[in-house]
């Protein structure tokens, strides 16, 4: 059986802010005597009722983030955790909502700190981190085009993609297409959160109107078989996250979930954890319940790994060296 802790894991879709530890937004929170006790439970994980409450206890916990030495500490100690469940690779979601309220100047200072806190966890744990910077779905379109600005200014080795997150019930993805197109002509790869919760109908709009490389979730998809056939001629990868569609009742368990059903349909599928202290998981846990759940193998999850680094928006040499590293175990 696979060490599931020390195999080389690559994750594609890791909210920064969601991958916060309660105990660090907690310290963080006394230290500027900010009351925030009413998003956590009486064993200090954070509460929340369904996905609705879940974005409200997101935001509250990410408001005690502002500074850059904030989001320095934030990213080393999620990287901490990440490297701790044999992730040697991750594409990490960067919002400038949360930086700066998505000013370009603000951003760039709260970006040094990140990239800094990356720099040095890759130096002692020997994870690489790229950003892929998120607009957020329900602070509508006009501030998304402020959070594209950012991402398209600070484009580079660093910020590989651009994206979408927040709740699909708000407009359609058509109205974020300005933004997209600012990402896209500055080089950006594209992603965003599809199929989640808006049904398959979500996914065709993100391919057909925004001609996105990746799809956020996108599990719903498979309600469309037409759809699900376009999903597979265009190349698209999903970035699944299975713990975090039961945690919030998109699926019951599981064994319900269509990851596996997909994957052999012939769509590419990948494997992440979203939020992962919000849902009381980490990539090993990914692994070991999907294990459980359809008995795949070592060669099952190398093979989802080889489909995660070459749907990566990294360079061409870091998917060379991190084939060469999975090829290696």
């Amino acid at each position: 059986m696979m060490n599931k802790t020390n195999n080389p894991k690559i994750e594609l879709h890791l909210h920064l802010e969601g991958g916060a530890p309660p105990s660090l937004i907690q310290q963080i929170a006394k230290e500027k005597n900010v009351d925030i006790s009413s998003i956590f439970s009486e064993d200090g994980n954070y509460l929340f009722r369904d996905f609705t409450h879940f974005l409200s206890v997101y935001e509250a916990a990410t408001s005690v983030l502002t500074s850059p030495k904030d989001f320095y500490r934030l990213t080393k100690a999620v990287l901490e955790q990440s490297a701790q469940n044999g992730v040697t690779y991750t594409e990490t979601f960067l919002s400038p909502d949360f930086c700066g309220s998505a000013n370009v100047i603000a951003w760039r200072d709260y970006l040094a700190a990140i990239e800094e806190a990356a720099t040095e966890a890759k130096k002692d744990w020997g994870i690489t981190m790229q950003g892929i910077v998120t607009c957020i779905r329900h602070f509508g379109p006009n501030k998304a085009k402020r959070a594209a600005l950012c991402a398209a200014e600070t484009a580079g080795d660093f910020i590989r993609g651009f994206g979408m997150a927040g709740a699909e019930t708000v407009g359609t993805q058509g109205d974020y297409a300005c933004s997209f197109d600012l990402a896209r002509e500055a080089g950006l790869k594209l992603t965003t959160h599809a199929g989640e919760w808006g049904g398959a109908e979500s996914v065709r709009q993100a391919i057909q109107d925004l001609n996105v490389e990746r799809l956020g979730h996108g599990v719903q998809v498979i309600d469309d078989p037409a759809l699900v056939e376009e999903v597979i001629d265009r190349g698209i990868t999903l970035e699944v996250c299975p713990s975090s569609n039961v945690a919030l009742s998109i699926f019951p368990h599981i064994k319900s979930h269509p990851i596996a059903a997909l994957r052999e349909m012939g769509v590419k599928v990948t494997v992440s954890t979203d939020d992962p202290p919000f849902f009381h998981t980490t990539m090993c846990r990914e692994y070991e319940l999907l294990t459980d759940a359809f008995n795949w193998s070592d060669a099952d999850f190398k093979e989802l790994n080889k489909t995660a680094i070459n749907a990566a928006f990294c360079d061409d040499e870091t998917k060379v060296r991190l084939l060469k590293e999975l090829d290696t175990e």
